[in-house]
């Protein structure tokens, strides 16, 4: 029998961080766990100022945030984690999704762990395992990659490396590349390889093309290409 927690860690506690999961699409997604803690967290760490704000004035929260990404992840890192040591709560967000995952977090996370300060996780939506739920391709075993290089050459090298593999192959692509990585599938997988390349999941024009490649890269030409894609790989013996 599943034995359920109290709602006692709706409260977040001094000198915790929390890796929270926004929606990827619809606001619903958001659990009531994640709402509670950015409610009353001392400070949250973002990808995006902007976005986390939209995404808070819809919630009915006005909340301090501090900018974490890419560019600045290094020294944040330190500081962020100092800052719980010293007794703050703090919440990591991405600007949708599960934050770590192809996303900014890895360093506050460590940084965190060196100090032996404790990380929540507060789970939820997450692009990847969404799409995997949903596409009907084997999921027993699956190798996560994120975003492949922008490089066709190191693009076709990874498809070759992985080519016999024996799991789900899941890719994050841009919406200006996945058309091309679409038709690199084909050329270097074979036509008859079973993928499935999902867009804007969650959202208003979420759809999902599953299938043989050669298919899927035809039904791709005929729609529109905004948004954000999940690419899944099946292995090379799997029949759907």
């Amino acid at each position: 029998m599943l034995a359920l927690a109290e709602n006692t860690s709706l409260t977040p506690q001094l000198g915790h961080l929390y890796v929270v999961a926004t929606p990827i699409g619809n606001l619903a997604d958001l659990t009531d766990r994640a709402y509670a803690i950015l409610a009353a967290v001392d400070l949250i760490a973002c990808e995006d100022t902007r976005t986390t704000g939209v995404l808070l004035t819809r919630l009915g929260l006005h909340r301090k945030l501090i900018a974490y990404h890419e560019h600045n992840e290094m020294g944040k890192a330190e500081e962020l984690a100092e800052l719980i040591k010293h007794g703050r709560s703090v919440a990591i967000v991405s600007n949708a999704g599960t934050p770590v995952l192809s996303d900014p977090g890895f360093r506050v996370v460590r940084a965190c762990r060196r100090r032996n300060l404790p990380v929540i996780p507060v789970p939820g939506a997450s692009a990847l395992t969404a799409v995997l739920s949903a596409s009907g391709l084997p999921t027993n075993g699956f190798l996560f990659s994120g975003f492949l290089p922008s490089k066709s050459v190191a693009r076709v090298s990874f498809l070759q490396k992985y080519h016999d593999f024996d799991y789900t192959l899941a890719l994050y692509e841009s919406c200006h590349r996945v058309n091309k990585f679409a038709s690199e599938i084909v050329a270097t997988l074979g036509p008859g390889r079973v993928i499935c390349i999902a867009k804007e999941v969650t959202k208003l024009h979420e759809a999902f093309f599953v299938g043989l490649a050669a298919d899927v890269e035809a039904r791709l030409l005929k729609t529109s290409l905004k948004g954000e894609f999940v690419v899944l790989i099946a292995p090379k013996d799997f029949v759907p």
